[in-house]
């Protein structure tokens, strides 16, 4: 017989009653019925019970066990007595009759317990991450994130797909987050940096000729942390692919996201056809560019109705005057809610930073509605009709309304109609809903720096015809300001997986679209360089997207914080507390590196 095991503790059934069976693992749970002792004996694979009696040689031992020791158990698999078998254990119609105990490794007192799911805090949680990784839940989300992966690899191969690694150790780079920096032992004063994402890399593997390229890519931002995602580094599905227009990079994405969560999603709904959202579309119907499409709800504009002579609600037409806007967000059923439903709203906008939601009821019989609320008295009738129809409203509804600047109006509405459509229960549970967020403006208006600058990626293609966007003058802002990109963006139940683009592939437009920017020719040899000499020797049309698997596996789990879905993380302050990282070096080391510290002074 093996030294350790015969079986896992997952194997038995009751078809093996009758065999000397050896297991090895955690004493999960002890019990003690009556001076017989239960063990639930635990390892990767399962559970198993074993019962260990008085006139069992091995009793005296099995007194002395803890939670968590590690043991080797020798003894006769039974069927479990009429009445106590588990039905939702693969192993509960059996036991192990226990004979014999060896003690591989005895626990000291637990800091938290791996029985059962309670809430612990997250620094004693990170702190002893071995133990938290013991648990059930914890553990099982760790086995799904590599079936997640597996499957993912699967299906990029098989659409022609191949793996590539990249370098970890690269060139600091000026644009997105902040990066982490790698000082140079050889070059005094030098640093590699770690990569935010193989971008520039994939690209010139399209520049090499590779033409279809995926990689399971670990990324380093230096960010702060929030719950959807972890400090220091993550993981996504990095794609890239050449002679492909945008249409081609949602036709190879889509398969392999939809079959994973229908693969993962325990039977649960998944779009079929991703629906594409224009931007501008998904700000004014959603107040968000993730937008969540589980809740029904859509917002409408009805600053033209507010800005009406007849309308004397000068609040908003003194916002309207200045350039703002008002967003209505309807509130199916509202209308049956009692007052402290509005109150609360209104308090909890004020809490969001706003002045306050002014809302309007809807009663009526016979189809003729008439709205009451604090500003209904401000409207007249067929205004009320007006604003009624816009946003689908009926007898029993209730509209709220958001007034300020576009841009903090649309956040607000988008905002509320989370909270509304989640407080009136409209959202849909249980179920995954993706769309396409496309044509995101290329450039935007600089308010600091009073100047044209990029929107999101410069190295989008610009949707404007080639000739004619060489030939833009820079004064032309309004056109500037209107263009398009191709650039999507992946969104499944509100949270963004994923940010992509059709790349700029000509050098003469990458130059001119950087000229528009406000940067020359020398910020792209100096900051771009490999890439932008790289494109002057034959670079094929190209695009790409990355979906990050820590959000994919997150969703899946149905979990809230990546802590629950990564295997290591760090908590909010960037720290890891299992390892001690960041972690103090000797001189020596700084020395090597040619490094003086000046570290910032205590404050007192």
């Amino acid at each position: 017989m093996h030294r350790y095991r015969s079986h896992t503790c997952g194997d038995l059934r009751d078809t093996m009653a009758g065999e000397t069976v050896r297991l090895s693992g955690w004493c999960h749970r002890i019990r003690d019925h009556g001076g017989v002792l239960f063990i639930d004996l635990r390892d990767h694979y399962g559970l198993t019970q074993c019962v260990v009696d008085p006139d069992s040689q091995a009793f005296g031992l099995a007194e002395k066990l803890r939670s968590e020791w590690v043991v080797r158990i020798d003894g006769a698999a039974r069927v479990r007595p009429a009445g106590t078998e588990n039905a939702e254990m693969p192993t509960g119609l059996i036991e192990v009759y226990v004979e014999e105990i060896e003690v591989l490794g005895p626990a000291a007192e637990l800091p938290l317990p791996v029985f059962g799911d309670q809430n612990y805090p997250e620094d004693i949680r990170l702190r002893y991450r071995f133990l938290d990784l013991r648990r059930d839940k914890l553990h099982q989300n760790i086995m799904l994130r590599g079936r997640i992966i597996d499957s993912l690899r699967a299906r990029m191969k098989a659409q022609g797909f191949f793996e590539f690694q990249t370098p970890i150790l690269t060139a600091s780079s000026p644009e997105g987050a902040r990066d982490f920096l790698v000082p140079s032992r050889l070059h005094p004063g030098k640093f590699y940096a770690l990569p935010q994402a193989p971008q520039q890399f994939k690209q010139l593997l399209m520049v090499a000729g590779f033409d279809r390229y995926f990689q399971i890519a670990p990324c380093f931002r230096d960010e702060d942390a929030r719950a959807d995602r972890s400090p220091g580094e993550f993981y996504q599905l990095d794609i890239e692919m050449s002679f492909a227009t945008q249409e081609d990079v949602f036709a190879a994405v889509e398969p392999v996201l939809r079959g994973v969560f229908e693969e993962f999603g325990a039977g649960r709904p998944v779009t079929q056809s991703f629906p594409l959202i224009p931007y501008a579309e998904a700000m004014l119907k959603y107040g968000s560019d993730k937008p969540d499409l589980r809740n029904p709800l859509v917002i409408v504009d009805v600053t033209e109705e507010f800005s009406r002579d007849d309308v004397s609600f000068n609040a908003f037409k003194n916002v309207i005057k200045a350039g703002g806007a008002v967003r209505a967000i309807p509130a199916t059923g509202a209308g049956a809610q009692p007052r402290s439903f509005f109150d609360k709203l209104n308090d909890w906008a004020k809490g969001e930073g706003a002045a306050g939601l002014g809302y309007v009821i809807f009663e009526g019989e016979g189809g003729a509605l008439a709205g009451k609320g604090p500003i209904a008295k401000f409207l007249p009738p067929d205004v009320q009709k007006a604003i009624a129809q816009k946003a689908g409203l009926k007898a029993g509804d209730a509209v709220f309304f958001a007034c300020d600047k576009e841009e903090k109006a649309a956040k607000l509405a988008g905002a509320a109609r989370i909270k509304i459509g989640h407080d009136l229960g409209l959202s849909k549970t249980d179920v995954f809903e993706f769309c396409w967020i496309v044509d995101f403006p290329m450039y935007e208006w600089n308010e600091d720096e009073k100047k044209i600058d990029f929107s999101h990626n410069p190295f989008s293609m610009p949707n404007f015809e080639r000739d004619a966007f060489l030939a833009l003058d820079p004064s032309d802002e309004k056109t500037i300001l209107g263009m398009k990109a191709f650039q999507y963006d992946i969104v499944c139940n509100g949270i963004e997986l994923s940010s992509g683009a059709i790349r700029n592939h000509r050098p003469d437009v990458m130059k001119k679209a950087f000229a528009l920017a406000g940067y020359g020719e020398d910020v792209l040899e100096d900051k771009f360089g490999g890439m932008y000499r790289a494109f002057q020797y034959g670079a094929p049309p190209h695009g790409g997207v990355a979906p990050g698997v820590d959000r994919i596996v997150m969703l899946l789990a149905g979990e809230e914080n990546l802590r629950e879905i990564v295997l290591f993380p760090m908590n909010q302050r960037a720290e890891d507390l299992l390892m001690g990282a960041p972690s103090d070096v000797t001189m020596k080391q700084l020395r090597e590196l040619h490094i003086r510290l000046n570290l910032p002074e205590a404050k007192s």
